[in-house]
């Protein structure tokens, strides 16, 4: 296991929303929030389009889910300003020659965790678990060390500094965690959430977990399973200043707005671009 006090110099937040024009959250009717997110109309106008560029499907994991239960998923509360005062903005020099397509998995093929799909469950927690992974992937490509970060001490233990728990949070607010108190190995704290979506519906929503302290296994201390990053930045939302970064320095977390184009229904998502960003 890695001693305490392990330093990452290269941690980094984005928070691009990506979004065509500007929706302003409504009221949600029932109805609306009872129907199901995934739509045969949807995926029939999509599929249509000859200008959409990508082909739409039924995943069937989510299925069964209403717009209500998705939405609960969508963990990334609009960030206050005040969050970012102080974070600095990192930009790449626009002389560097990116490649035609690149894949974090093949240029980092010793790092398991970049191509980890971890399960969120029943919680709204895409906000801790795009930072946590993002970091373990980091900490990877350049120290050597191939371990599993806790998003549980994260979720549980960072408290309202981070927002809600299961009900939303601040990506900002993680990565100053990570510099502040630094983050346990998931050997130490593993996800409170086992069992993951594997069962219909993901219902009902777990509270965010309690704050322990402990490690599950009695030979680990919690104080020495410890992993920190020196400082949080941003980039800058020109995509080539964020190919760039994934590039030279490893997966990223991204925030975006998840929204319906003929609703006034906006969401907030967050997620760790950790493998092909572009083709």
């Amino acid at each position: 296991m890695a001693s305490s006090h392990l330093f990452l110099t290269t941690c980094l937040l984005i928070l691009g929303v990506i979004s065509s024009q500007t929706f302003a959250e409504g009221v949600v009717s029932k109805l609306k929030l009872d129907s199901h997110i995934l739509q045969d109309s949807i995926i029939k106008e999509v599929n249509e389009n000859p200008k959409a560029g990508w082909k739409a499907a039924r995943n069937p994991q989510f299925s069964n889910y209403t717009v209500g239960q998705f939405k609960h998923l969508l963990g990334v509360k609009p960030t206050p300003k005040g969050l970012l005062l102080g974070v600095p903005v990192k930009t790449h020099d626009k002389s560097l020659k990116l490649p035609k397509s690149f894949d974090a998995r093949s240029a980092w093929p010793q790092c398991s965790t970049i191509s980890r799909i971890l399960d969120q469950g029943h919680c709204g927690s895409c906000w801790a678990f795009g930072a946590v992974e993002a970091l373990s992937d980091r900490f990877c490509i350049h120290f050597g060390m191939n371990l599993s970060l806790s998003v549980n001490d994260l979720l549980a233990c960072c408290g309202f500094l981070c927002g809600d728990g299961c009900d939303g949070g601040y990506p900002i607010s993680a990565w100053r965690y990570f510099v502040h108190h630094g983050v346990v190995t998931e050997e130490c704290d593993p996800y409170f959430d086992s069992t993951g979506c594997s069962h219909p519906g993901c219902e009902p929503a777990y509270p965010t977990p309690k704050c322990v302290r402990k490690c599950v296994k009695k030979n680990q201390l919690w104080r020495n399973s410890k992993h920190y990053s020196i400082s949080a930045y941003r980039i800058n939302s020109d995509p080539e200043d964020i190919m760039a970064e994934i590039y030279k320095n490893g997966p990223v977390e991204v925030s975006f707005t998840v929204y319906e184009v003929k609703q006034t229904l906006t969401l907030y998502s967050s997620t760790d671009f950790s493998a092909s960003f572009w083709a």
